[in-house]
């Protein structure tokens, strides 16, 4: 059997990437390298792990909305002892949560492409 065919009869067939194991199953590293690239960035140690916080996140919450205050204040106490909120606008101008969801290959909770929530473009 074709290994797409595999897939899409057993989802738990998909080889996820072991450093990215919260990440959607349609999501790459090359995926994300390009977005970034395409929006002026290099992706760096930190930018990965924003993704990775991005990413567990929503498996975490997969069942419920994706609340924006809710995530902003995971992120910004995850990331609180490098700088928080500026530190994670330094890593991502684009918005922490809506350009690094691009990044994560993760949908923005509504509102996020406001400048006061998460975007700055």
């Amino acid at each position: 059997m074709p290994s797409e065919m595999n897939e899409v009869l057993n989802p738990h067939s998909v080889t996820h990437d072991s450093d990215f194991k919260h990440a959607p199953s349609d999501w790459t590293r090359e995926q994300a390298i390009q977005k970034a690239r395409s929006e002026g960035l290099e992706l760096t140690d930190e930018h990965w792990e924003v993704i990775r916080a991005l990413q567990e996140f929503y498996d975490r919450h997969q069942d419920n909305v994706i609340r924006l205050r809710e995530l902003h204040d995971a992120l910004e106490e995850r990331f609180h002892s490098r700088g928080g909120r500026k530190h994670l606008f330094d890593l991502l101008p684009g918005g922490p949560v809506a350009q690094g969801c691009r990044f994560a290959g993760l949908k923005a909770p509504s509102g996020s492409e406001q400048p006061a929530f998460g975007s700055v473009s």
